[in-house]
């Protein structure tokens, strides 16, 4: 192994490790640096920067900030609490549900910071110990981006695969992931279930009863969204974006629909998915603007928004930084890692999951290293089925959903441990993605011989 491919790999690592302490747009900023060093220094030839996946993610974020604003997402938030509401015992068992069907509909898991107060409470004034539906929920949230059509994990890994060889579309994607994700989530609730003392039976739960300040921090106040008057606006956005999603579906599943053009070489080519769902996404932006009067301020102010930028630049800065560099060794990491490839293929899984722990973004992960894995010559059915374990985030309890659950929990019970690891997430994290890989693997497997994927 050449001295300079080890210096430069461990110049890929500290810029990772050093932006993710610094999070938010310091992670691709600093990655920036990365790449610098690489090109600059090293005299690597620059990758190619992961624009395809860039604009898709700022077409859908447009279009749920837009959402946001017009109040159409706190629509979709009040028939979720009302769901929850109804059934507080379930409450384990739902709320990870809601959180998942959020991401999957808004293609990104900060949807999910108005509906986690709501969790706790539920829980709270039932006498369920918040951490348990807490604890999963957030992971939940996260989970549900490798089974949303607008998400840049799914529309990346589509892309990427086509380019590689491996033609599927979304649907298909969606066909192995959807189930699989939901087979880990219940699994995760299961054990859930029990997790912990209940609060009647947690002495430090029960000693901070005693004080009165504690005591009415803790059952004081009740955060709810039943109390939002709806518009009909709102209403009308919520509408245009399911129909945004509906077309996007339609167009993946039924391609013959798309328009036909000429290429320079007189070919006929269809209208690409990464163009139809930016254009879609667009375009139901905009009728929001028009139709339900979404205040474009109010949209890029909104957490969703600034969220769905920060990612932006954490995969631009990433991605770029990380193609360079597997660009310029792809042949020597052919030779380190063949034999293992060969025999296991599906061990690119702990790949997969441990970039996530060093960059928090599914969709940078799947930019970064797909194109590595095809490579290698992994096959696409195999990497299909190993596609959950790109979210490996929960690892490391730094991440902001996971941060603002913790705050949200007025128990006290969802925790970060004293030992960083022992923590509120890691166990359900671990079985949603352990288990919802095997199934996803084995499903891509059947479907495969079936012809479906």
């Amino acid at each position: 192994m050449p001295i300079e491919m080890i210096i430069g790999f461990l110049v890929v690592l500290l810029a990772l490790f050093i932006g993710a302490r610094y999070g938010s747009l310091a992670l691709g900023a600093i990655s920036g640096i990365g790449l610098a060093i690489l090109v600059f220094g090293f005299g690597l030839k620059p990758g190619t920067p992961p624009t395809d996946v860039i604009y898709i993610i700022v077409a859908a974020v447009t279009c749920a900030g837009m959402l946001q604003a017009s109040g159409g997402m706190d629509w979709m938030i009040q028939i979720a609490e009302k769901m929850l509401r109804r059934h507080p015992d379930r409450i384990t068992f739902l709320a990870p549900l809601v959180t998942f069907f959020l991401t999957v509909l808004c293609g990104t898991g900060h949807v999910v910071y108005t509906i986690m107060p709501i969790i706790c409470d539920i829980a709270l004034k039932k006498g369920i110990r918040p951490e348990r539906p807490c604890g999963i929920a957030s992971i939940s949230s996260q989970i549900g981006i490798t089974c949303s059509p607008i998400a840049a994990a799914v529309v990346a890994f589509m892309t990427i695969s086509n380019a590689n060889g491996y033609e599927i579309t979304i649907p298909q994607i969606l066909l192995v992931s959807i189930p699989a994700s939901l087979f880990g989530i219940t699994m995760a609730s299961i054990w859930s279930y029990h997790r912990g003392l209940d609060l009647d039976k947690d002495p430090q739960f029960q000693a901070k009863l005693k004080d009165p300040a504690q005591y009415n921090y803790i059952y004081g106040s009740s955060a709810t969204t039943l109390d939002k008057k709806i518009s009909k606006e709102a209403k009308i956005s919520v509408y245009i974006f399911l129909i945004a999603l509906g077309l996007i579906v339609i167009f993946a599943v039924f391609p013959s629909l798309l328009p036909l053009y000429t290429n320079s070489e007189g070919l006929s080519t269809r209208l690409k998915m990464n163009l139809v769902i930016q254009i879609v996404m667009l375009s139901a932006a905009a009728l929001m603007v028009i139709c339900a009067k979404a205040n474009p301020k109010l949209a890029v102010s909104g957490a969703v928004w600034q969220s769905g930028m920060v990612a932006v630049v954490a995969i631009f800065g990433i991605a770029w930084m990380a193609d360079t560099y597997f660009e310029a060794y792809t042949e020597n990491i052919k030779v380190i890692m063949s034999g293992l490839v060969e025999s296991y293929p599906w061990s690119i899984a702990f790949v997969f999951f441990f970039v996530s722990v060093l960059i928090n973004s599914q969709g940078a992960v799947v930019v970064s290293m797909l194109p590595l894995a095809y490579s290698m010559g992994i096959d696409g059915v195999v990497l299909l089925g190993v596609f959950p374990s790109v979210y490996g985030y929960f690892f490391i309890p730094n991440y902001p959903s996971d941060i603002a659950t913790v705050n949200f929990d007025r128990s006290g019970t969802t925790v970060i441990g004293k030992y960083l690891f022992n923590h509120s997430f890691m166990i359900p994290g671990l079985i949603n993605v352990i288990t919802a890989t095997i199934v996803a693997s084995i499903l891509a497997q059947i479907f495969h011989g079936l012809g479906w994927v």
